[in-house]
Order: structure tokens, then C-alpha cells, then sequence
């Protein structure tokens, strides 16, 4: 197989079309053309279904394009390596984290990682959803709790655990009655389920506020509105400064961070670099760690 047709290809698929990538390559738009059709004809298959003003990958070309990425970036970051007589840090490195993790942490990561690597562009963006890392060009995702995915491995580095947690002038309610509440959203779960070192009950809720914001909540909880539910590493300080009273543990499996990225044999030297990093900073993975991460 020809490589730089391979690697034509690889380029208009990924800018969506033939004039975006010759534009973004600074190449004719006919000399691309030419290279895909070559490249089809010796695969004897059709790449790109072509419309009148829209191109779209067909399943074949589709799968082509994923597995050829990563293979043409393990390509360059080989040659790029033996280039440079050893495997040191280099290049772009664009990263997904989710939002709370990203507000309290990930600024002071990346601001070590850019330190310590100085030749790696790292670009970090902040969403909840579940981007598709081929599709968007990512080449490490955070996630919390993610569901299983064939096309990804990953590992587990950090742990969190939800807490009910009220200003101390508020008082847990005993029997039937509801606390009032600070939520995220109409899709809590409520009632809240509580343990306790020597018990598990169950309190009614009333919400009092729906925030989108984790952090939001936390603030309301502080000024007194309500009680919250909210991760522990987000108000450990406040409950070791006796400013927050804690009603008990949320009755629910543990929050796992998460760092997935493609299923590869070979990690390049950036995604290798940012794993250990991440290991550094949270050597153990506890929510202790996190919150003192935090509030250091």
C-alpha cells in the first residue's frame, strides 16, 4: 500500500473533504483528489460516498481512517523519536477532562506537565459528554465512571465518594420529615440513601435550589440554604474546619476517574508522559489526596 496516499486519504478525512484539506495543507485540491482514487482503485473499494456538495466516509472508509491515524502517528512519532535519538515529549497533546475535575485540578496539572515538558503543546478541553477520541482527534480522555468501550483502554487513577453534607445551624431531620436541599438537577436521586459508621438510613428531600454546578452547590450549602450531596474532596476542608456538619456517606458505589485512549500497542511519548504525571500526583488515588491536591 502506498503510505502517502494512505496518508492523503487520513488527511481529507479528517478535514471533511477535498478543498478544506488542500487548504489546510497548503496542496492542490486535484493532486488529493487523484491520490484517493488511486488508493481506492488498489484497494478496490469506495472510500467516500460523493455528493454534490458533501463528502461522506463510507463503513469502509470510515474504518480505514481510524486504524490508519493512529498508525501513521505512531509512523511520525518513530521516525520523530529515532530523529532525535531517544523518546522525549513533543508535539500536541489535546486532552478531555470533565468539568469539576478540570475547575479544582487540572489547571495545576497542566501547568506542571508544561514545566516539566515544555516541548509538548498541551491543549486541554472541559466537557461532561462522551467524545468520540478518533472522530475529534483526542488523545487522552478523563472520564468519571465511564461505560465499557472495546475501542479504548484505560485505567483507573483516581476515587471520590458523594457525601451529604449542611451547615452546621442546620439540623438533620429525624422520621418523615424532608431536608431541604441544594441539587444539581430534577434527575438527582431522591431520596438520599445514608451510611454511617454504625448505620444506614434513608432522609426525604425537598430542594430548595437546582444548580448545574457542582461548585454552585457547594457555595449554597455553605451560605445555609440547604444540604447538598457532593463529592468529598470538594468540602473536606470545610468539614475538618467544622463550617460544614457531615450527615453521612451517600449509599452508592465510589466515583472512579478514568484515563482512556485508543487501544494501541504503542503509547506515544506524550499520553506515556501525562500518565505518569498524573500517577505523581495522585499516588494513591484517594479522595484525601484529591482534596489536598485541591486545597494546596
Amino acid at each position: 500500500m502506498d503510505l502517502l496516499a494512505l496518508a492523503d486519504f487520513n488527511l481529507v478525512a479528517r478535514n471533511g473533504g477535498f478543498g478544506r484539506a488542500a487548504r489546510a495543507a497548503g496542496r492542490p485540491k486535484a493532486t488529493l483528489s487523484r491520490r484517493v482514487a488511486e488508493l481506492e482503485a488498489a484497494l478496490n473499494l469506495r472510500l467516500f460516498e460523493r455528493g454534490g456538495r458533501s463528502l461522506k466516509l463510507t463503513e469502509e472508509g470510515r474504518a480505514l481512517f481510524e486504524r490508519a491515524g493512529l498508525l501513521l502517528t505512531e509512523l511520525e512519532e518513530t521516525a520523530a523519536a529515532i530523529a532525535s535519538g531517544g523518546e522525549k515529549p513533543r508535539g500536541r497533546l489535546r486532552i478531555s477532562a470533565p468539568l469539576l475535575f478540570s475547575q479544582t485540578a487540572m489547571g495545576k496539572i497542566a501547568a506542571g506537565f508544561a514545566l516539566k515538558y515544555p516541548e509538548v503543546r498541551l491543549e486541554v478541553t472541559t466537557e461532561d459528554r462522551a467524545v468520540d477520541m478518533i472522530e475529534e482527534g483526542f488523545d487522552l480522555v478523563i472520564r468519571v465512571n465511564p461505560d465499557p468501550d472495546d475501542s479504548l483502554v484505560g485505567r483507573v487513577f483516581l476515587r471520590d465518594r458523594l457525601v451529604a453534607v449542611a451547615s452546621p445551624n442546620l439540623a438533620r431531620p429525624a422520621g418523615d420529615l424532608a431536608a431541604p436541599a441544594v441539587i444539581r438537577s430534577a434527575g438527582d436521586r431522591l431520596p438520599w440513601n445514608l451510611k454511617t459508621t454504625t448505620d444506614r438510613s434513608t432522609i426525604a428531600v425537598a430542594p430548595v435550589l437546582a444548580l448545574s454546578s457542582l461548585i454552585m452547590v457547594r457555595d449554597a450549602v455553605r451560605a445555609g440554604v440547604g444540604a447538598g450531596r457532593l463529592p468529598l474532596s470538594l468540602v473536606s476542608q470545610d468539614l475538618a474546619d467544622g463550617t460544614l456538619a457531615h450527615w453521612g456517606d451517600i449509599d452508592e458505589p465510589d466515583i472512579a476517574l478514568w484515563t482512556l485512549y485508543p487501544s494501541r500497542r504503542l503509547l506515544s511519548a506524550r499520553v506515556s508522559a501525562f500518565l505518569d504525571h498524573l500517577k505523581q500526583a495522585f499516588p494513591m488515588g484517594t479522595p484525601d489526596e484529591l482534596a489536598a491536591y485541591i486545597n494546596n
